[in-house]
């Protein structure tokens, strides 16, 4: 190689390197293209089909912008599944190229850090171990000139790592974690997903156990929880819980998979799961009212998935305390049809093993039973059930409080308790209130003057009564739900007095159906 040439070369790799440091161009275009069943796949990468476009990045201006290709191998055959933009992310920094790495993935992704450069894209896994050798001798190149070669490429390559080591440790998406005194031991395996390309875009919510992300996975939004290393036991048991074979049921959240990303400092603990545009009934609560049709939709559907949970199906799913209920785990559909989400604290019921390993959290203070606070429960599959069905109360109170159904005005969203110990009570003060005075949110008046809201008022008070015995059954809360929801409709309005006076004589499920 002449001295010119390596000059150009030089020149070439800085100008590319300084691009890397400096930040993105002003524009970063990329080939954009999603398969549908009606569009012909794409068979050749370098001269797509029908269907693909170029399309502008765009992102904030402190974040870099890739390229990405994803593809199968169908037969032989390359079938391009999704291209396009790919926003901030260290794995494909400096890359030039769109190449799989990875030996026979399931689904092949590659990203890179040029415009257009996934218009090619390949894969060429690592293969290490092998002996190369040459087929001929390679030519003799004059010794000074190859060390000066050298020394460049060598200082510009220490240039690049160290401007990507000083960027990693001024941008981290989350805060660092401490480490545990040991190995937090092997992942379980996760059959489902393999390290497949996860994309997150927005935290949707902050808990005690980590965050929530909304993210892309291909071609679909699917929320990740995100545990730091501590909470490693709260993964397990989500894991663990969300993977029996039991737990597909339409009231329960869809799991997807698990996955240990990173290492040392930066391990995270992922869990993907069905994304839900509406969020949470709490957040729901805090921006909407409810008709009395759709009260009774989330009450009933949100019954239906605990039943299931509680149930004990041999050969199928044991029963499962949730031991966290409340209005920030139950997510809703877009149809507004409830499902449970949130199952870092479950405890499930198995023949022949003891429950007394139930880890140290009790759930959210706001929701506690009364014999949790007093600390006066033991380890009997019923008790952990009652103690949910406590929660189920105060929810069932919370969708009443915003159900506009009644002759009467429809306060502003308020968690339970809210007006007797504010927005963070402490246990002593949740004991005061709850254990000590006895106290329960409030029933409006006004919802004794509708039939549904009375019978509902009578079933929330079975379910927050501070014996447990007294409290009623998921199975029975869903067939009140259908019961009340049912008289409120035959009835018409001016037989109110007449129907509020029926209420009392109503024949209802027996109250330990299910328990």
């Amino acid at each position: 190689m002449g001295p010119e040439a390596r000059l150009v070369l030089t020149i070439l790799l800085i100008s590319c390197c300084s691009g890397s440091i400096l930040g993105r161009s002003e524009t970063h275009r990329c080939v954009h293209y999603t398969h549908s069943p009606s569009s012909s796949f794409p068979s050749d990468p370098e001269s797509p089909e029908d269907g693909s476009t170029v399309e502008t990045c765009s992102g904030e201006e402190d974040k870099r912008l890739h390229c990405f290709s994803t593809w199968k191998n169908v037969s032989g055959k390359v079938k391009v599944v999704q291209q396009g933009c790919w926003l901030d992310d260290p794995s494909c920094y400096n890359r030039s190229e769109c190449v799989e790495r990875a030996e026979a993935p399931e689904v092949f992704f590659c990203c890179c850090d040029l415009s257009l450069c996934n218009l090619k894209f390949s894969h060429r896994p690592s293969i290490t171990g092998l002996p190369t050798t040459p087929t001929s001798a390679p030519p003799q190149l004059p010794v000074e000139p190859l060390i000066a070669s050298m020394v460049s490429s060598l200082a510009v390559s220490g240039a690049v790592l160290l401007s990507f080591w000083v960027y990693r440790r001024h941008r981290r998406p989350y805060p660092p974690v401490l480490l545990p005194t040991q190995d937090p031991g092997p992942m379980p395996p996760s059959p489902i997903l393999a390290h497949r390309p996860v994309q997150l875009l927005e935290v949707k919510a902050r808990g005690r156990f980590g965050c929530v992300w909304k993210a892309q996975l291909l071609s679909e939004h699917v929320a990740v929880k995100i545990f730091p290393i501590q909470e490693r036991q709260s993964w397990q048991t989500e894991y663990e819980t969300y993977s029996l074979s039991g737990m597909r049921h339409e009231n329960l959240l869809l799991f997807i998979g698990a996955e240990k990303r990173g290492c040392n400092a930066e391990l995270e603990l992922w869990l993907l799961t069905a994304y839900h545009d509406k969020g949470s009934v709490c957040d729901y609560l805090k921006a909407n009212v409810l008709s009395w049709s759709e009260l009774c939709l989330i009450a009933q559907t949100m019954s239906r998935g605990l039943a299931y949970l509680h149930k004990d199906i041999p050969g199928h799913k044991p029963c499962i305390a949730h031991r966290d209920f409340k209005t920030k785990n139950i997510l809703l559909k877009s149809d507004l049809t409830a499902c449970i989400a949130d199952f870092g604290l479950a405890l499930r019921f198995e023949a022949g093993k003891s429950s007394e390993a139930a880890h140290r959290h009790v759930g959210t203070r706001r929701y506690m039973a009364p014999e949790v606070l007093e600390g006066a429960i033991n380890f009997q599959r019923d008790v952990f059930l009652r103690i949910d069905m406590y929660a189920v109360g105060l929810v069932l109170w919370e969708l009443a409080s915003r159900c506009k159904a009644a002759d009467g005005p429809v306060d502003e969203y308020m968690l339970p308790f809210e007006e007797e110990v504010g927005q963070h009570p402490s246990l002593e003060d949740m004991q005061e209130v709850v254990v000590f005075k006895k106290l329960r949110p409030t029933l409006r008046e006004c919802w004794q003057k509708h039939a549904g809201l009375a019978l509902l008022c009578e079933t929330i008070e079975e379910l927050w009564d501070h014996e447990a015995e007294a409290r009623l059954s998921a199975g029975c809360v869903e067939e009140r739900v259908v019961q009340m929801q049912r008289q409120n409709n035959v009835t018409a309005p001016e037989d109110l007095v007449t129907v509020v006076t029926m209420v009392t004589n109503v024949d209802y499920p027996p109250k330990e159906s299910g328990l």
